[in-house]
């Protein structure tokens, strides 16, 4: 059964040729920009890896830059293609090339599918490394002096400035962590010999964030400490006092960043694997129209092109068929030679002796 027939007289495979040619470099430049995508995207995740608890994210950019290869290479051999297409003497060169070609295009078009969905799938995950991570960020807040961890406070610092949010899930995720180290405490002070003593851990807790939570777009000097206290500040109700500190929580506020930069991604992306199926579906065209004109004399006969000449699951086994016959001869040469070995062995055994009566 023949899928999506076409008659192709010689203008209209003309024009064929001409538009797949342009359509492969536009999806060259495409396959150049999904590389250049996953690149940004993977150093936009390294760049913030210490609030990541795990790689499994990285899955979409590496995805996106070796789908972005493979579509470079893809298109640019398309477009060679289309030169020699119209030549009956040239194009059947690149006859055994096709079909390992096909192979090639929908396995990288079908894991560019595979990327765009993961773009826009990987919201759990995202949001469970998030947690996790800033929950040890915050823990190694203090850390400053431990190798590893040396820069945990420039990170969190950093990180909340810029995206204006404070603490995990929200400003009093500070109260719960020590984050002032102990080489800054004097233990010689009633205050903190007693909140040192306040709780089971021995950690010197307080209702205080870094000053990397405060909002400079408050009206008043940024209260630190003591935020819960409104007796401790003059004129100031920590209820209403919220323009005074960032309330967004920094895993939220990073998840909408990174979700807002894959959704963009992964439409983009979308585009491009549209692109490319118009490609590979121009060319098997080009190549079933052409096959007929191979061998006659006259080039400018009218032809037939399909996408399918069987149905699919045919058409998969036709493929899969080679591969196969290939695993089954590897094996029976591993068992041939494993047979081989044991009837050496066995050749090569002295024989039982015999025992005297």
């Amino acid at each position: 059964m023949v899928w999506a027939k076409m008659k192709f007289p010689f203008d209209k495979r003309v024009k064929l040729a001409q538009g797949l040619w342009l359509l492969s470099w536009l999806a060259t430049v495409g396959g150049a920009l999904t590389f250049c995508l996953g690149c940004f995207l993977k150093a936009e995740l390294r760049r913030r890896a210490e609030v990541l608890d795990n790689n499994d994210i990285h899955i979409v950019p590496n995805t996106l830059i070796v789908s972005g290869l493979a579509s470079i290479g893809i298109n640019y051999f398309a477009g060679r293609i289309c030169q020699d297409a119209l030549d009956a003497g040239r194009f059947p060169c690149w006859k055994t090339f096709l079909k390992p070609y096909f192979c090639c295009s929908i396995f990288f078009s079908s894991l560019m599918l595979i990327s765009t969905i993961l773009s826009f799938a990987m919201k759990g995950s995202l949001e469970g490394s998030l947690q996790v991570g800033l929950r040890n960020g915050l823990r190694f807040y203090k850390d400053t002096d431990t190798p590893g961890r040396c820069f945990q406070k420039q990170t969190i610092d950093r990180l909340q400035i810029e995206f204006q949010c404070c603490g995990n899930n929200d400003y009093k995720d500070w109260f719960e962590v020590q984050w002032i180290s102990n080489r800054y405490l004097d233990f010689s002070s009633k205050e903190v010999k007693d909140r040192v003593k306040s709780n089971v851990d021995g950690r010197y807790l307080l209702d205080g964030v870094p000053f990397s939570c405060c909002n400079p777009s408050s009206p008043r000097p940024c209260i630190q400490y003591r935020l819960t206290n409104n007796s401790a500040h003059y004129s100031y109700e920590h209820q209403t006092e919220e323009l005074n500190i960032f309330i967004r929580g920094c895993r939220d506020a990073l998840l909408s960043y990174y979700m807002a930069l894959m959704n963009s991604i992964g439409a983009g992306v979308l585009l491009v694997f549209m692109l490319q199926c118009a490609v590979v579906a121009s060319l098997r065209y080009l190549q079933t129209s052409m096959e007929a004109v191979i061998g006659q004399e006259n080039t400018e006969i009218e032809t037939e092109g399909y996408l399918l000449e069987k149905s699919v699951s045919a058409t998969i086994m036709e493929y899969l068929d080679p591969v196969m016959k290939l695993l089954l001869l590897n094996q029976v040469q591993d068992g041939t030679v494993k047979a081989e070995a044991g009837t050496a062995g066995s050749s090569g055994a002295a024989p039982a002796t015999t025992p005297a009566t």
